[in-house]
């Protein structure tokens, strides 16, 4: 972790004598009442639990009293999770805003090792411990999420009133994006790790582009022949998987039956192979279509899984808001068309409990945001990874007027990150993050160091789960 850094140290010497005296002073009075009790003092927050930190590191877990419905805030309430990372108030601060659960234990993710920071993480309404009661699905849309943070936000700046760098990967680096649309005056930056924008949910193009160019052309004709061997092999392969999900308990209320249930390991094979995988040993641990059918079996149970209930159970708030305003990733299947049953498993809907009432897609909210961090959006980074399916269809944050960045690391998948990126994409991230955050420019290049790897304390973020 960056404990090596000396941010501190390094502020205050090219600050000179003016941080000591009258701020350290008022800094120390503030920080006589322990900073667990000051949080837990804001109005609607509560302190669930401390678990231990490394080096002095305080960690927090809490929740927040949020309104259901920011527009209509008399309709009730939940309480949303949040963690608080506590490294000292004279630090900036980072905010993870999770576009799914919220990771119960202290982990410090890259900006926050890059800026010594505090890291405030928001678990998203309707995943994990944060979902409202009743029939309230109508609220989960990203105008809803983005006020959530806005309002957490407002409840900590008062003791985190140093700069604010939101961040995250995924549908988390999506949601930062949502985040400073509605809200852009909140955070002085933003780092989003691998964050699609589908403005166009029935364009298939680019994900078949990238479909058909990534890796080697022996690995992609590999992975195509074991999703349509498969489902060549359907009158032994369902009986198997029936013997599997009777071993398990498993149930396929949400796809429709156990049928549906088969199809979507071989409808998602390519995709999640290199959104997650993609080596040289990967693609070498590809069967051969000619493997025995437990072996095929087996293999897109481990790579992928089954749309059972249980599996989908905690990624229904994604699907539901892919079907919603989102949109998910559309590629051609023509090497499968002929075999598929069930063609609507390519989207999200299909995985949204049969109860839960849709309402028609709304196709306006991912190009208002897309066309936002294009022409208007500011101090942003976006950071993809060449060989990753979801950077087919990119946020475009390419200005250095407004200090708006996309920056691509080379060969990296669903797991790139500023560290992978080339030498000198990632000096200008790692200066832009550290200027947004209010280093001095001194402090601010590789230079200044980003101290050593840290295992009992750089703990990696945890994958995101693959879509069916």
């Amino acid at each position: 972790m960056r404990k090596t850094t000396g941010w501190l140290a390094s502020v205050a010497v090219l600050a000179g004598t003016a941080t000591v005296g009258g701020a350290a002073t008022g800094v120390a009075q503030a920080q006589e009442q322990d900073i667990a009790e000051r949080i837990a003092a804001i109005p609607g927050m509560t302190l669930i639990e401390e678990k231990p930190a490394e080096n002095g590191d305080r960690f927090l877990l809490l929740s927040f009293e949020q309104p259901v419905d920011h527009r209509r805030p008399g309709l009730g309430s939940f309480e949303q999770r949040i963690s608080v990372l506590h490294t000292g108030e004279d630090r900036p601060t980072v905010f993870h805003t999770n576009g799914y659960w919220l990771n119960p234990d202290p982990a410090y993710s890259e900006p926050t090792q890059l800026l010594d920071a505090n890291e405030v993480g928001l678990e998203h309404r309707f995943f994990g411990e944060s979902v409202p009661e009743g029939d309230a699905w109508d609220a989960l849309d990203i105008y809803q999420a983005a006020s959530d943070q806005h309002r957490v936000h407002e409840a900590l700046s008062e003791i985190y009133d140093r700069n604010w760098i939101s961040h995250g990967r995924s549908k988390g680096g999506m949601t930062a994006a949502y985040y400073r649309y509605h809200y852009p005056d909140d955070m002085d930056g933003t780092v989003a790790y691998v964050a699609a924008s589908n403005t166009d949910r029935e364009d298939t193009g680019p994900y078949d582009e990238a479909l058909a160019t990534v890796g080697t052309a022996e690995c992609r004709s590999a992975l195509e022949a074991v999703e349509r061997e498969v489902l060549l092999r359907r009158e032994e392969m369902v009986p198997l998987h029936e013997e599997w999900a009777e071993e398990v308990g498993a149930t396929f209320t949400n796809v429709g039956g156990v049928e549906q249930s088969f199809e979507v390991g071989p409808l998602n094979l390519r995709w999640t192979f290199w959104q997650y995988y993609g080596s040289e040993a990967d693609c070498a641990a590809v069967p051969e279509p000619t493997a025995s059918t437990q072996e095929l079996y087996d293999y897109i149970d481990g790579m992928v899984g089954w749309g059972a209930d249980h599996e989908l159970a905690a990624m229904v708030p994604y699907y539901y808001q892919a079907a919603t305003q989102l949109g998910n990733p559309l590629y051609s299947t023509e090497h499968l068309d002929d075999l598929l049953e069930y063609p609507e498993l390519k989207y999200s809907a299909a995985f949204v409990p049969p109860e839960v009432e849709l309402p028609a897609f709304d196709d306006r909210a991912m190009t208002w945001v897309d066309g936002w961090v294009t022409h208007s959006g500011t101090e942003l980074l976006f950071v993809n990874g060449e060989a990753d399916p979801w950077a087919a269809k990119p946020f475009r944050a390419d200005s250095a007027e407004r200090q708006a960045h996309s920056l691509v690391a080379p060969g990296a998948n669903h797991g790139a990150n500023i560290s992978l990126l080339s030498d000198e994409d990632r000096a200008l991230a790692v200066e832009s993050v550290r200027a947004w955050a209010g280093l001095p420019a001194e402090a601010r290049s590789l230079a200044a160091g980003v101290g050593a790897y840290d295992p009992a304390l750089d703990h990696p973020e945890p994958h995101e789960l693959p879509r069916p």
